[in-house]
């Protein structure tokens, strides 16, 4: 039985679940804008993470399907359980993400010679395929910002038993949460030649 919301409880879950996102979401740039120091020799961890990101993006992807699978099976109990995992996982991601990009230099699509400059013939030699990335790049971006609040709200109304709460947000939050852990797959496959390590 669907328990009776609370206004109180849910403006303060709201404002929580947007005041995290935002959070998240300024750390992001701020680290990877290189505003702040970064050591002068980078830990020797530092150049594995995008491959380790790059296979908990396709485990959450996994998963997601699994998760997709078992609540249209009835599954509950799998659902939740394989949903908390893909959640954690993404977490651990997020986390890695933000070490990365804080510490790594930035990559640049095409940038063969690793100087930080595409030059008019490294673009020539990237062809179309950087129009390509920078497309799934750019909607991989936009779509990770969106999807933190609403996997957020998505777990919020599933723990408070709100089913047709979670069941409406779900419907955008499974399809986007999906797309971005199959891009960032993606996005790895494609940018991962150019890393100059």
């Amino acid at each position: 039985m669907p328990v009776k919301t609370n206004n109180a409880q849910d403006k303060l879950i709201f404002r929580i679940i947007i005041g995290v996102s935002i959070f998240v979401f300024a750390v992001v740039v701020i680290l990877i804008m290189k505003v702040l120091p970064v050591p002068s020799s980078l830990p020797s961890f530092t150049y594995k993470l995008p491959l380790i990101n790059a296979y908990l993006n396709g485990t959450c992807s996994i998963l997601l399907l699994l998760s997709l699978y078992f609540i249209k099976q009835k599954n509950i109990a799998m659902h939740k359980r394989i949903n908390i995992t893909a959640f954690v996982l993404s977490s651990l991601f997020l986390v890695l993400y933000i070490v990365f990009h804080y510490l790594a230099p930035e990559t640049r699509y095409g940038d063969l010679d690793g100087n930080g400059i595409v030059s008019a013939s490294e673009k020539l030699a990237a062809g179309n395929l950087r129009y390509i990335y920078f497309a799934i790049l750019i909607s991989h971006i936009i779509l990770a910002a969106i999807v933190l609040p609403l996997i957020l709200f998505s777990f919020s109304f599933a723990l408070q038993n709100q089913i047709a709460r979670h069941r409406k947000i779900v419907r955008w939050t499974w399809p986007i949460w999906f797309y971005v852990t199959v891009t960032g797959v993606i996005v790895y496959i494609m940018i991962s030649p150019y890393y100059q390590f």
